[in-house]
């Protein structure tokens, strides 16, 4: 089985049939043939998702983007979704693409941006609720891990020094992972009106999330999640027996790992714990309208009240050029880490994400520090410029953080920027990678990386409602 790690080494095509290269007709020109799988190779087809791609990409007068548009919007769709009634409820797994498991994270980043069409097709709806159905079953096996199996399979990483069990990916314990299927939770239920993927399972689902927050702020005790990994790279494992470098308890939830699955150096990890605040308010509005989770309810409140004034007094810092940022790792003791990573939750995307609003004075200080060489992993070469990360290694730039940056611009230039950078960088393929080089867009990871390749649709189409001017250009 493919791990993780073999998956960032791949630079090639991935030894996937439904990403090498398939040859067809559907909306696009002879130079640019379709790089989608033909219809009866697909994994779910939704007709509102159809509909937005022909719509869309004929508002754009580039070809190029217009070819990226429709290969990668449906992408998650296409060739991630495995689609199913269990227990007489929908029941949707989702793969992060060349890797046969499902992240919390990126199953709900990769089907978010269809959220909005659920309304209007029945057929999506379901399926999303599948989603958030088949995720409050994973967070009910393990609320401390980030990966699973589509059943009790084991994988590569059994032999980690932690509590593994057969239906688990991977256990690195990150905040984000429960922070997500809220996300997705919310977003459901404000967009379609329907509260019936609200069942006991989910409800107990989410009282465990309070309770595994709770516990990792380590306000009496380390709590019981450790995490060991033999190997010779730092981002892997965990210090201390696997609970992590030392912090003061101030009431901060520690994450053992990043959204990048990389290790946290120190534990305080502030844009997920911004999105931990963000996502609480968002359950306690959910819980609210039903009389017996009013407790609940209360303790969400008073927990996000609690991480929001710990991150008040501890992950704001003045910073010698940029002035009041966020720090993106603290430790309570006054020990501050200033960087970003491209993966999301970062300092980036916190606008994206409900933490802030683009307009917040303290949100743009930090996106000037995070988008200069202030930031250790802001790569700059002659292929192109952006956020990077520790994953795959120095002067390496993630599709990711270009995307996010023109999604939380409010610059027609620098989203116009954006779009040429990435249409610069596919490197033929029509598709995102994870990374590529800052010097050379052929020296790139992941071939099938849906979550990269969703949000770039994702982009596309917020630009086509907010901004339609700009898809007027060529890039």
């Amino acid at each position: 089985m493919m791990t993780r790690r073999d998956a960032l080494k791949t630079t090639g095509i991935v030894a996937a049939g439904l990403m090498t290269g398939l040859r067809g007709t559907y909306g696009a020109g002879k130079d640019f043939p379709s790089m989608r799988p033909p219809l009866d190779k697909r994994g779910f087809i939704s007709d509102a998702v159809e509909a937005t791609i022909d719509r869309v990409a004929k508002s754009i007068a580039d070809d190029e983007i217009a070819w990226m548009f429709r290969n990668c919007y449906p992408n998650t769709l296409d060739t991630t979704v495995t689609y199913s009634i269990r227990d007489g409820k929908p029941d949707t797994f989702v793969i992060t693409g060349d890797i046969p498991a499902m992240w919390l994270r990126d199953s709900t980043a990769q089907v978010w941006p269809y959220l909005p069409l659920a309304k209007d097709d029945r057929k999506l709806q379901t399926m999303l609720a599948g989603v958030i159905h088949r995720q409050a079953r994973c967070i009910l096996l393990d609320p401390y891990a980030n990966a699973f199996n589509e059943g009790p399979t084991g994988s590569g990483w059994q032999t980690d020094l932690t509590d593994m069990k057969p239906g688990l990916h991977e256990r690195k314990w990150e905040i984000d992972s429960l922070c997500y299927p809220v996300r997705l939770s919310y977003g459901y239920w404000k967009t379609t009106g329907d509260a019936s993927v609200f069942d006991t399972r989910w409800r107990d689902a989410m009282a465990l999330v309070v309770k595994t927050f709770r516990e990792q702020q380590r306000i009496k005790d380390r709590g019981p999640y450790h995490f060991q990994r033999r190997t010779e790279e730092w981002y892997d494992t965990l210090p201390f027996k696997g609970y992590g470098n030392p912090t003061r308890p101030v009431g901060l939830i520690h994450s053992g790992f990043r959204p990048s699955d990389d290790a946290c150096i120190y534990p305080f990890l502030v844009p997920s714990n911004l999105f931990a605040v963000t996502v609480l308010r968002q359950l306690t509005e959910i819980l609210v309208a039903e009389p017996n989770l009013r407790a609940l309810a209360r303790d969400c409140q008073d927990l996000a009240s609690q991480i929001e004034g710990a991150l008040r007094e501890y992950a704001i810092v003045n910073h010698r050029i940029y002035g009041r940022i966020y720090a993106f790792e603290v430790d309570g003791y006054g020990n501050v880490l200033c960087m970003d990573d491209a993966n999301v939750p970062s300092l980036l995307s916190l606008p994206y994400l409900g933490c802030c609003k683009a307009t917040d004075p303290l949100y743009e200080s930090t996106r000037a520090f995070v988008l200069s060489k202030a930031n250790p992993y802001y790569f700059s070469g002659s292929a192109g410029e952006g956020v990077g990360g520790p994953h795959v290694g120095m002067d390496m730039i993630w599709p990711l953080g270009i995307t996010m940056r023109a999604l939380t611009s409010r610059d027609d230039h620098e989203i116009s920027r954006c779009l040429r950078l990435l249409k610069e960088t596919h490197a033929g393929t029509g598709f995102m990678h994870e990374s590529f080089h800052k010097d050379d867009p052929k020296r790139f990871t992941r071939k099938w990386f849906a979550w990269a390749n969703t949000l770039f649709g994702e982009m596309i189409v917020k630009i086509q409602t907010e901004r339609p001017r700009l898809l007027g250009d060529q890039f």
